[in-house]
């Protein structure tokens, strides 16, 4: 586990490479945090760190931005919290998302953790002050085993 402090929004650069330097080896990345925490705000700065320009907000409509990155090849960010039930992701083609072989970040993911691959990076973000944030970073290996 990796803890890492945002005191302002000028420290996320440097949290967001800090981030992506520990999940490189892996491909899915679950945010986990209550609405307002800055999910989208880190993946915003994490994407720009990948050499995404102009990220697109939230997919919170779209469900899934895809982005191409010359390092880091197809890049997906979802959104899941409108989905209703796994049978709505799994319909949406997430399962298959996951497996194929880019980068998922995924804003919401307790609400389809039973999707998820055995490992990934739990990324987890609490609320300190409006503007401070501690962000701890998980690796999860072998959780159905």
């Amino acid at each position: 586990m990796k803890e890492l402090k945002i005191s302002s929004l000028l420290d996320l650069p440097e949290v967001a490479k800090s981030v992506l330097d520990f999940v490189a080896h892996y491909k899915i990345v679950a945010f986990y945090a209550k609405m307002g925490a800055g999910k989208t705000t880190l993946i915003q700065e994490i994407l720009k760190e990948m050499g995404v320009r102009k990220p697109d907000g939230s997919p919170t409509y779209s469900l899934v931005n895809t982005y191409d990155t010359a390092r880091y090849g197809e890049v997906f960010h979802f959104d899941v919290y409108r989905l209703n039930s796994l049978q709505d992701a799994v319909e949406a083609g997430i399962e298959e998302m996951f497996y194929s072989g880019a980068v998922c970040f995924i804003e919401w993911a307790e609400q389809i953790e039973e999707l998820l691959p055995d490992n990934f990076v739990r990324v987890e973000i609490e609320v300190n002050s409006n503007t401070e944030r501690i962000i701890r970073i998980i690796e999860v290996n072998n959780r159905k085993g």
